[in-house]
């Protein structure tokens, strides 16, 4: 039966969601579960093609990454794949009215990452980012606002803000990786042989700026949403404070976390403002 087989399906897009990051798999089981497997679902699909970019060395990259596209098109046509991954996405894809315009902008940036590694202009900083991070909030809030258009249309904004913000946050997490290991500087206009803190400060303020925004959208998700979002919020800034007390040279070399202790804390904060209807 085709229903074992779509369990399985999101059983894989859960075990993906947990074995590649901690931090979201916490704050989407803060989600309501008439959700939670939605997003599971969603993560998966980029957290793959993602990978194919940046860690299947030793591949053919270029073309794993246009069978992987090849095979979630033909997904969504047929609704069914025998990627477990693609099949519990195309399932979201279709319950929730995902539009094609949001997941081929985020596969136009990982093919991006296969041969651009500078990234000169704001205008293309903007688009890469756009393709890598606001699509994927904005897949999100197709599920969160479950078909509400008016309301999809309200917090596309401080979505996309907030997604600009979460991905910002990971550049300067990762800077060290990037640079080094994957030969990639996104942010424009900066010198990261010689990153100071003149330009760190400048990035930190770009960030807080979408996080304001994005935190504006947040207070106006629906419930099954809002505390889950939240608690993701409360640790990317967390993550940003950290970066920010952080001198300019050791974030170059040295990759930046929030221990597990400090974790569980702020999923606690994040509850009380969440009952307390703080957020």
């Amino acid at each position: 039966m085709k229903s074992i087989f779509d369990t399985v399906s999101k059983a894989c897009s859960k075990t993906v969601t947990q074995a590649y990051s901690t931090s979201f798999s916490l704050a989407t089981k803060m989600l309501a579960p008439s959700i939670r497997q939605d997003i599971y679902n969603i993560y998966g699909f980029v957290r793959f093609a993602d990978e194919i970019v940046d860690s299947f060395h030793g591949y053919n990259k270029e073309e794993l990454l246009e069978d992987f596209s090849n095979d979630l098109y033909k997904a969504i046509d047929n609704k069914i794949s025998l990627n477990p991954i693609l099949n519990s996405f195309q399932e979201t894809v279709h319950n929730y009215g995902i539009e094609k315009s949001l997941y081929d902008a985020f596969l136009k940036s990982m093919k991006l990452d296969l041969h651009k590694s500078v990234y000169l202009t704001q205008q293309e900083y903007k688009e890469y980012i756009y393709g890598s991070a606001d699509v994927v909030g904005l897949m999100c809030l197709k599920v969160f606002v479950n078909g509400d258009q008016n309301r999809y249309d309200d917090l596309k904004e401080s979505a996309m803000h907030l997604g600009s913000a979460f991905q910002k946050v990971n550049f300067l997490r990762d800077l060290k990786a990037d640079f080094e290991d994957l030969s990639r500087s996104y942010f424009p206009n900066t010198n990261l042989n010689a990153l100071d803190e003149t330009s760190k400060q400048r990035i930190i303020k770009e960030i807080e700026a979408d996080f304001h925004e994005g935190l504006k959208g947040i207070s106006k998700l629906p419930v099954e949403a809002k505390f889950g979002v939240y608690t993701a919020y409360i640790y990317y800034y967390k993550l940003l404070h950290k970066l920010k007390k952080t001198p300019s040279l050791e974030i170059k070399n040295k990759r930046i976390s929030v221990p597990n202790y400090q974790k569980a804390g702020l999923l606690a904060k994040s509850y009380i403002s969440y009952r307390l209807n703080l957020i």
